[in-house]
């Protein structure tokens, strides 16, 4: 047979070929493998791209977890955006087939979510995207690109917030592919949120029960630019006058502090405290329990609403809404006076004014499974 035919799936049952490349897309799908296993009629397959290939970063978090052995690994490794992204194409389309999949169900936006889809999309298979709808509005940015491209083609288009409901009417997706479920990544924390407390990640990093911060870097609008990078380290530097700063390093943030030659700045600053990143139950028992994060990811902004710590995003724009809706989340850019404005309103408040978004209540992945349950009877 001509590989580039579709098979049909024989076996009756709804085969479902699920996607991951990167950190952010392991802790969402633990939530919908976790509720696969309640339905002997899915027939789920998952895929790892490969595109995060950091031991570290990829197989502790399967383990800790408790998602299952990749049935297939694509090992394509790192590369530019179009490499990875053909890479990626090329690869999975032969295994897309051979499973004879249902739907692909891709989550996220980074690069592994849009070569699946695309390549799903053009072999006639349904395609699922698990947060679906979100929008920064700044197409500098890559994962904006990989959004906006997969929700156009994809047929199933699973939101997590409000804003993605408008975004998506916006740009005339039909209101009968849009469903409302909630965030996949809140299933995931509530789920291991009593196993993270146990965590003894504090004696491990001999904090005595101060309060300190919690530090992520790793977009290209953070690190990659010298002169941000720079800004961003000139307030860290005085918050770490009065208070620690615990700061897991990214493998490509690290390389940028080296060919920036930033290490000398951050040597004369010993409150930031440069450490190995860490596995995600121990990174959630240190975010539970910091006074405050500063960070350019758009998942700690998620975790961080529901655990009720303050965020300070450092980025100008996010496609998460809510979080700065619901009181936990502020913008600040990389300018160091807002950066600090923001950091000393923080420790003026004793208490985060918040509420947990809609839906976010660990019950996201239940929805999901539910509603392409219910599709495939239509």
């Amino acid at each position: 047979m001509n590989m580039m035919e579709k098979k049909t799936n024989a076996s009756g049952r709804l085969r479902i070929v699920n996607v991951v490349g990167a950190r952010p897309n392991f802790i969402k799908i633990a939530a919908l493998m976790a509720e696969y296993k309640k339905h002997p009629e899915i027939d789920s397959v998952l895929v790892h791209t490969g595109q995060h290939y950091d031991v570290k970063m990829s197989q502790s978090l399967f383990e800790q977890l408790q998602i299952p052995d990749p049935d297939i690994n694509l090992e394509v490794g790192g590369g530019s955006h179009a490499v990875q992204t053909a890479e990626v194409m090329k690869r999975f389309e032969p295994v897309v087939l051979k499973y004879e999949a249902d739907v692909v169900l891709v989550v996220g936006d980074v690069n592994s979510t849009l070569a699946c889809a695309l390549v799903a999309a053009k072999l006639g298979i349904k395609v699922a995207h698990v947060e679906a709808g979100l929008r920064s509005f700044d197409r500098t940015m890559p994962e904006e690109i990989n959004r906006l491209l997969t929700d156009r083609i994809s047929d199933y288009l699973f939101v997590s917030e409000a804003a993605g409901l408008e975004n998506l009417r916006n740009e005339g997706i039909p209101k009968e592919n849009v469903f409302y479920v909630g965030n996949v990544m809140i299933d995931t924390l509530l789920r291991f949120r009593e196993l993270a407390a146990k965590s003894d990640i504090h004696r491990r990093l001999s904090l005595d029960g101060a309060d300190y911060a919690v530090l992520t870097l790793h977009r290209p609008s953070s690190v990659d630019d010298p002169g941000a990078f720079r800004r961003i380290l000139t307030a860290l530097e005085a918050i770490q006058r009065s208070m620690p700063i615990m700061f897991p390093v990214h493998p490509r943030t690290r390389q940028r502090i080296d060919s920036f030659n930033l290490g000398p700045r951050f040597a004369s600053a010993p409150g930031i405290r440069l450490v190995e990143p860490i596995g995600y139950l121990d990174f959630m028992r240190l975010m539970a329990d910091a006074r405050l994060v500063l960070s350019d990811s758009g998942g700690i902004q998620e975790e961080t609403c529901v655990l009720g710590v303050p965020c300070i995003t450092l980025r100008e724009n996010t496609e998460r809404p809510i979080t700065v809706e619901v009181g936990t989340n502020t913008l600040v850019g990389t300018c160091p006076e807002r950066i600090l404005s923001a950091f000393k309103q923080v420790l003026g408040n004793s208490q985060v004014m918040r509420r947990v978004p809609d839906l976010w209540d660990g019950h996201a992945a239940e929805r999901i499974v539910r509603t392409l349950l219910e599709l495939r009877r239509l």
